[in-house]
Parts: structure tokens; C-alpha cells; sequence
């Protein structure tokens, strides 16, 4: 009996450390944190309308556990300190509300969570977890080792910079969220970003083009944020989402 227990233990870790050993571990099939921050910083440097501010971007798996945290400008105080968990929170509800046949980004979920909107209370439904969301060393945060990354953080967004992430064999992934300027830049540069990262494999949504991209009327749209037309602009020359063949 204690050598089969033996047996059973070296095989449960055998196990353990092939998963550790995966390429990526649970994050396999997500970008890097280099491969975000790189990412994140061509999307940053487009024409987003906005503020032309520096930004965060976080990514979560399918678990909601964070896979990688990134900032654009020369250190971690270069862009809102408060983006930070807000891009967290961002990637968390879109990989919490999107499915593997119908993505929401969290652009598409403003209008209906409003007083009398149809989802109205959804973004009282997960807090963020303060502990993970603020664990030390601040001198991490965006780093490869920030604090959050291993952890999930939970919270719901409703504004724009959260996409889901399709792989080209159209399975979900996990999620994207960025924050640091206006929600509207912040949609336009996450979606930049997915784009680049080449996990936009969308296969249906409620925004236009049947996808989800941001809409500024109807039921699952979000108001401009500061110029109208250079907004509506700016989603028009948005990349296309790919689509499977």
C-alpha cells in the first residue's frame, strides 16, 4: 500500500510539472508579456482620437486568471495609475460575458446596464478583489512578475477596452482590456491590439458588422466620449475581424 502511494504521488507530480512545464502554462495560446507590451504600443500610437495618453493593457485566460500586464509609457507612473486595475477589470468582463459563439465587448454592455436597461446591475455582480488587484511590490506593476498575473482579479466594466480573444480555430480564449485614455481610444487600441495579436477570430456579436465592435446608438451601444466625427472616423478604419474559411 505504501508503494502504491508512492507510485500515485510521483505520478500526480510528474503530472504538476509536465502543466508547469507547458510552453506559456495556462496562459498557453495567449501573447507573451513582451508580445503584448509591443502590441500595445503600436495600437497606442495610432490615430484613436482621445487624449494621446499612455496606456495599460491586461490579458486574462478563460479562467480569468491574468496572463500578462503592460504600459506603454517609460514607467508605471507615466500612465493613470488607475488604468491599471481597470484594464484588468476590462479583459475580466469580457471574457466573463462573451461565449464561444457570441462576443461582448464591454463597449457593447454601457447602454444596457443603465437605470432601466435590461441589464441594469451588472456591474454590481463581480467586485474586483482588492488584495490581488493592489498586492505589493508596486515597483512590479507591469511588469512580467506584476503581482495580479497567476490571480484572478474579478470586477465588471462597462465601457470600452475589453475584448474577447478567438483563436483561429474559433475557440475563446480568454481576453484583452486596456485603459488610459478616453473609453472610446481605449475600444479603438484594444481592438488594434487583438488585431495585431492575431486572436480576433469573432464569430458573432451584437455591435455593427455583427461583431463586437462599438456602436454609438441602440441597445448595446456607448455615448462618443469627445469628438464625434473623428470617433466615427476612427472605428471606420478599424481592421476588419478575421473570419474563419
Amino acid at each position: 500500500m505504501h508503494n502504491a502511494r508512492i507510485a500515485v504521488l510521483g505520478i500526480a507530480l510528474f503530472n504538476i510539472g509536465r502543466a508547469l512545464a507547458a510552453p506559456n502554462g495556462p496562459c498557453t495560446g495567449l501573447p507573451t508579456h513582451a508580445q503584448l507590451k509591443a502590441a500595445l504600443k503600436d495600437a497606442r500610437g495610432a490615430q484613436n482620437g482621445g487624449f494621446n495618453l499612455d496606456m495599460w493593457a491586461t490579458l486574462v485566460n478563460r479562467d480569468g486568471e491574468i496572463c500578462a500586464v503592460a504600459f506603454t509609457g517609460k514607467d508605471r507612473g507615466a500612465q493613470w495609475p488607475g488604468s491599471r486595475v481597470i484594464s484588468a477589470q476590462k479583459a475580466n468582463t469580457a471574457n466573463a460575458f462573451s461565449l464561444p459563439g457570441l462576443a461582448l465587448s464591454t463597449a457593447n454592455l454601457y447602454t444596457a446596464v443603465q437605470p432601466g436597461g435590461s441589464l441594469f446591475g451588472l456591474q454590481e455582480s463581480n467586485p474586483v478583489d482588492a488584495h490581488v488587484a493592489y498586492a505589493s511590490p508596486s515597483t512590479a506593476w507591469g511588469q512580467p512578475n506584476d503581482p495580479m498575473v497567476g490571480k484572478r482579479i474579478g470586477g465588471v466594466n462597462v465601457f470600452g477596452g475589453g475584448l474577447a480573444l478567438y483563436n483561429a480555430a474559433g475557440e475563446l480564449i480568454g481576453a484583452v482590456g486596456v485603459s488610459g485614455d478616453s473609453s472610446c481610444a481605449d475600444h479603438a487600441i484594444a481592438w488594434r491590439v487583438r488585431s495585431a495579436i492575431e486572436l480576433d477570430w469573432v464569430p458573432a456579436g451584437v455591435g455593427p458588422g455583427d461583431v463586437d465592435q462599438i456602436s454609438f446608438t441602440g441597445s448595446w451601444s456607448q455615448p462618443h466620449c469627445k469628438d464625434a466625427a473623428a470617433e466615427d472616423a476612427v472605428v471606420k478604419a478599424l481592421p476588419a475581424t478575421r473570419k474563419k474559411k
